[in-house]
Order: structure tokens, then C-alpha cells, then sequence
């Protein structure tokens, strides 16, 4: 009994761990010191989405798995007994539903289209504009989070030859609020041909 109880503990302690991390973790930004608080803007201020349905909680899934565990544990046999605990670490280990955010209304504007979302669209966007990549494009990946499409020919110490190519496709930009899950790959997405 005492190694059953042992290995429930050592079961319970990671998943429990992982699901309830400590208290010297900060939530939001405000828990940092005022001065580094002050130095370093949020860029982005993050919504949850709302939830349609309550989803089962990790530690109702925990309680569930040690609880037929601890059913199958009450019989003599030692194999049974492995076999609960090979059930509640299984149950322990269940994926939970997660949130996705999907249909950024900006979609056509990454690339897709002739018109190219300057707060969201990755470097390799602007190849579609001779003249523009990568020099003139990296000016404008590298800067931001943009109000409208006016601010990028409001960067310092740009080359007035680069300000004129960027005049030039001037009607091909657009400017959406950016989008965490894009602005983040702006200039290298990982994707290479």
C-alpha cells in the first residue's frame, strides 16, 4: 500500500505542478517593478476568448483518474492494483480542450493579395513590389506596431531613396491593428524556400 501511495504522490506532484505554477510567476505586467514597467511598453494587450461552455478543469481530470485508480486499487491482486495506477496516470494525462484564435479578419492582406498589411505582414510580402525587398521592407518590418499607413514614412534616419520607394506602393498598404500571432514573425517566420 505504502508504494501504491508513493506512486500516486510522485504522479500528482508533476501534474499538479504543471497546472497550479508558483507564486513567484507574475500574471500581468503590473507585477513588474514600476520603473522597468515604465521602460518597456506592452505592445499588445491580450484578451481571452470567451468561453462558449465551462471546460472540465485539470485537477477535476486528476481527481477523476485517482479516483478509478483508487476503485481499481481496492482489489487484492497486484496486478490490478498496477493496472489503477496505470489508469489514473493515463486519465492525469489527458489532453484539455484549448482556445485558438482563428479568422484574423486580415487574412488576404499577409501576402495574398496586392495589398499587404503593414503592422502584420511578414518581409517576404513586399517581394511582390519591385524595389522594396529587403531593404526598404525590413525598414518597415522592423518598426511598429503602425496607427496608420502615413507612420512609416514617419521613421528616422531612413534613406530618402528608401522613403521613395516606399511612397511608390503607397496605395498597396493597408493598416489593421496588429495581431500578436502575426506581428511576432514579422521579419523571420521560420519559413524558408
Amino acid at each position: 500500500m505504502a508504494r501504491f501511495l508513493a506512486a500516486a504522490a510522485l504522479l500528482a506532484s508533476p501534474a499538479a505542478a504543471y497546472v497550479a505554477p508558483g507564486s513567484g510567476m507574475p500574471q500581468r505586467p503590473s507585477a513588474l517593478p514600476a520603473s522597468s514597467a515604465a521602460a518597456q511598453p506592452m505592445l499588445f494587450d491580450f484578451e481571452e476568448p470567451a468561453a462558449e461552455a465551462q471546460p472540465t478543469g485539470a485537477f477535476g481530470v486528476l481527481a477523476a483518474g485517482f479516483g478509478v485508480g483508487a476503485v481499481l486499487g481496492w482489489l487484492n491482486s497486484h496486478k490490478q492494483q498496477v493496472a489503477g495506477v496505470a489508469a489514473a496516470a493515463t486519465v492525469a494525462m489527458a489532453p484539455v480542450a484549448a482556445n485558438a484564435w482563428v479568422n484574423y479578419e486580415g487574412l488576404e492582406f499577409l501576402g495574398g493579395s496586392d495589398r499587404v498589411d503593414i503592422n502584420n505582414a511578414n518581409i517576404q510580402a513586399y517581394r511582390q513590389f519591385p524595389g522594396m525587398f529587403p531593404t526598404a521592407a525590413a525598414v518597415i518590418c522592423t518598426h511598429g506596431p503602425y496607427d496608420n499607413v502615413g507612420d512609416i514614412f514617419n521613421i528616422p534616419n531612413v534613406d530618402p531613396k528608401l522613403t521613395a520607394i516606399m511612397k511608390k506602393y503607397e496605395k498597396n498598404y493597408v493598416c489593421f491593428p496588429a495581431n500578436p500571432a502575426y506581428f511576432i514573425d514579422r521579419v523571420n517566420n521560420g519559413m524558408y524556400r
